[in-house]
């Protein structure tokens, strides 16, 4: 009866594993191309903005210390943070502004499939819907139209990157999941950043204040910047996939 019982709970411990891993997807993983001549390849930091609020003391320490990032943002993001969008704006210097949505739906097709608990796209006229009613809030924001499409958790099926693709976008992935959605304590964001390397794209989140990412990015791009590292925003990058 013990035996049983033990198959019985390693065989629900299992099946609770399978479900809440992705299947209907893959996560796009992605580093800076190295260019040619260039002494050493940079770092990018990209900043997702999928709901939720604005991380002021994240977004300030990046401009104190003068250092850019690529934000990925949801047109429902932009709608309810007009002071945090006007902060972004008014550095264009270190800030660029790129595509993570309308309303943070992954794109993933499917009416019964869900991506971490978020339902996924029931067709493929919400995936274009998804990528085109960001896209032209930052056009309208910034004069400027987006080059990147980071969809919501990062998982796309085939018929999704056809269609972003389609539409004119690159999608963005990562090499460095710095803040695992703005959940991690303080001392593992900072060691993940710790282990960047160049040519790494770093993701992590600004609209999550409660969370520690901020103050992790504090306590560790001085370090980095100390060690020579340099970075850029995406735009005009060339980026290699892993």
């Amino acid at each position: 009866m013990i035996r049983s019982s033990s198959a019985f709970l390693l065989a629900l411990l299992l099946s609770s594993a399978a479900m809440a891993t992705p299947r209907w997807g893959t996560e796009a993983h992605d580093r800076l191309a190295a260019a040619p001549g260039a002494p050493a390849t940079p770092v990018a930091i990209t900043l997702d903005a999928c709901g939720g609020a604005f991380d002021a003391s994240l977004i300030q320490t990046l401009v104190d210390l003068r250092v850019p990032a690529t934000i990925f943002v949801t047109k429902k993001w932009l709608d309810h943070n007009p002071a945090g969008t006007a902060v972004l704006l008014a550095h264009p210097d270190l800030f660029e502004l790129e595509d993570h949505g309308t309303s943070h739906m992954p794109a993933v097709i499917g009416k019964d499939r869900r991506i971490y608990g978020i339902p996924a796209a029931p067709d493929a006229a919400h995936v274009e819907a998804e990528v085109a009613g960001a896209a032209q809030a930052i056009r309208t924001l910034t004069g400027r139209a987006p080059v990147y499409f980071r969809g919501a958790t990062a998982i796309y099926d085939a018929q999704s990157l056809q269609i972003i693709r389609a539409m004119g976008y690159q999608v963005a992935g990562f090499s460095v999941n710095a803040d695992a959605g703005a959940t991690l304590p303080e001392a593992d964001i900072a060691a993940r950043l710790r282990a960047v390397r160049p040519g790494d794209i770093v993701i992590a989140h600004m609209n999550k204040p409660a969370g520690a990412t901020a103050e992790a990015f504090a306590a560790t791009l001085p370090q980095l910047l100390a060690r020579g590292y340099r970075f850029v925003t995406l735009s005009g990058a060339r980026l290699q996939p892993v």
